[in-house]
């Protein structure tokens, strides 16, 4: 298997397991509807894990682009890679939308609520406010990249390393999740949003493309950041591109502070 086929297959399963949970939770007449927060998030880590088991021997199994660059900004990844594996992450990504809207196929005409369908298939704020939601995923994707590289700095933990990083992933939802749904992820969103947009989903609503850049450009940042804060702290590697995340980052709270401090 090519690792283009490999990060396209572990997406697509990541996708499959991972937005089904949410299908089942929030679609009428499924018979998990309404088993709540802890349910997704559980399901997620663990899609995860079942992904990275599927797929990592081949790739690596990275299924996220902010992972990708994350690798790529302190030199674990070569960046000549780093289009093919966003473009099988996509790929991968958009296929297991399609793949978990024919499962739940007789439930959206079942589910009035347009929220509900578009949920489904990607992210939206608890409350809307750029700056915050931008920093939350900044925020969350940042201790996914860094976690990863502190657990794959622990030898033993090989063999466990996808149980592991699927933990992390469940605490990233269960501690960090609740202001956006932690897209951690651009594939996950993206993929699965362009699915949105171009299946006929019985009374589907818009996709919400207003918001669709802070799935994509949060995690970007913070996984990014999380490779780099690594480097600096743990491996004493401190470089120009760590200042300027730090340094983005930095203003970027400063200006959520002021923003809701006048809101208030």
């Amino acid at each position: 298997m090519s690792t283009f086929l490999a990060e396209l297959l572990g997406t697509m399963i990541l996708i499959i397991l991972g937005n089904g949970v949410v299908g089942g939770v929030v679609l009428n007449k499924s018979k998990s509807f309404g088993s709540g927060w802890i349910v997704i998030t559980l399901a997620w880590g663990l899609a995860v894990s079942m992904a990275i088991y599927a797929v990592g021997s081949v790739s690596g199994a990275h299924i996220n682009p902010a992972v990708t660059l994350g690798l790529a900004a302190v030199g674990e990844f070569p960046w000549e890679d780093v289009p093919m594996y966003i473009t099988a992450q996509m790929l991968g990504a958009f296929i297991g939308a399609i793949i978990v809207y024919f499962h739940y196929l007789p439930h959206w005409r079942e589910t009035e609520d347009q929220e509900a369908k578009l949920a489904v298939f990607s992210t939206a704020p608890a409350i809307r406010n750029t700056t915050s939601n931008l920093l939350s995923e900044i925020i969350g994707t940042f201790i996914l990249v860094l976690g990863i590289l502190a657990i794959g700095a622990n030898e033993f933990t090989e063999g466990l390393n996808p149980l592991i990083v699927g933990f992390l992933v469940l605490s990233i939802g269960m501690s960090l999740g609740g202001p956006t749904g932690y897209a951690i992820n651009p594939a996950r969103d993206l993929g699965p949003r362009i699915a949105h947009f171009l299946l006929p989903i019985a009374g589907k609503g818009g996709s919400d493309w207003r918001y669709s850049w802070i799935p994509v450009v949060g995690p970007v940042i913070g996984g990014i950041y999380g490779g780099l804060f690594y480097y600096a702290m743990f491996n004493n590697e401190v470089t120009t591109s760590f200042w300027v995340f730090t340094a983005i980052i930095a203003a970027l709270m400063i200006a959520a502070f002021f923003k809701e401090k006048k809101a208030g």
